[in-house]
């Protein structure tokens, strides 16, 4: 395994991408490629949970697929340090495709509760002009080819959990109501796989409800689970990523989703 902690070149940034890419086996399987999932931890863009980084690239791993964790910045960097910092990591993955056997037609970040907000974010604003002059890079080179969002941050609005939105924008009114992700789809944004559950009570189900309606009217291809048991911040619903003494995090409905992600990956179209 390549496991390299490679610092990120954004202007003021400390981000770094942690890698858990397979070794190439030219023996066995010459010129192989395969996708990557660049996993963004949630944590309220307070912190970054550690239960939704390591323990998610290794579970990806083990479905065959290149993972990597990014350690994206939190409060108090206000928006769009994370986002600038995302979209560095994809043109990083896609420049460096030949030499970690990726396939650049599949990079895919994933994200959980506010990590999920910064993928969306990623994911609906890509192809913004400002973005690509921030960046230096055309938009080409940090698209994400599609997304997983795991108990997503999506709205602002009536169904938001505010201190994500606190901690990303201040107390910048204006920013906040354009941070809601669901206003910014188009039929540009990538495909989607979602999930949550039911009785999430720090981020709605609407969330991803209302991502999925606007993916839907924008004509954009998503898999959505709503499993019915589970509190938010689930990780792998698994006993690997349950916090001790709280066994309500492992969920055996929910801890399918990561085969059910690794299936919709495997059978993604490059449409592009």
């Amino acid at each position: 395994m390549i496991h390299e902690r490679i610092p990120l070149p954004v202007a003021g940034s400390a981000a770094t991408l942690t890698t858990y890419f397979q070794e190439r086996r030219d023996a066995v399987d010459p010129g192989r490629t395969r996708p990557v999932i660049v996993v963004a931890p949630g944590g309220g863009y307070h912190f970054r949970s550690e239960r939704e980084a390591e323990p998610v690239a290794l579970r990806m791993v083990a479905e065959g697929f290149h993972a990597c964790v990014l350690d994206y910045s939190v409060a108090p960097a206000r928006f769009p340090q994370s986002l600038l910092e995302l979209a560095a990591a994809v043109a990083y993955l896609r420049s460096h495709a030949d030499r970690f056997g990726i396939d650049p037609d599949h990079i895919i970040p994933c994200g959980f509760s506010a990590g999920g907000h910064l993928c969306a974010s990623l994911g609906t604003m890509w192809s913004e002009p400002w973005l690509a002059e921030r960046i230096g890079l055309p938009a080409s080179r940090f698209r994400p080819d599609a997304m997983i969002l795991g108990y997503p941050v999506i709205s602002s609005g009536e169904f938001a959990h505010r201190g994500s939105f606190a901690n990303l924008a201040g107390d910048d009114a204006d920013l906040v109501e354009r941070l809601s992700l669901e206003n910014h789809v188009t039929a540009e944004t990538p495909p989607t796989f979602l999930w949550h559950t039911f009785e999430d009570r720090s981020v709605p189900v609407e969330n991803s409800l209302l991502f999925a309606s606007a993916l839907r009217r924008s004509g954009v291809r998503f898999e959505l689970h709503v499993f019915p048991y589970g509190p938010h911040g689930l990780a792998l619903a698994n006993d690997e990523t349950a916090p001790a003494g709280k066994d309500d995090y492992v969920q055996p409905l929910a801890a399918c989703w990561p085969r059910l992600a690794a299936e919709w990956v495997r059978a993604l179209p490059v449409e592009r």
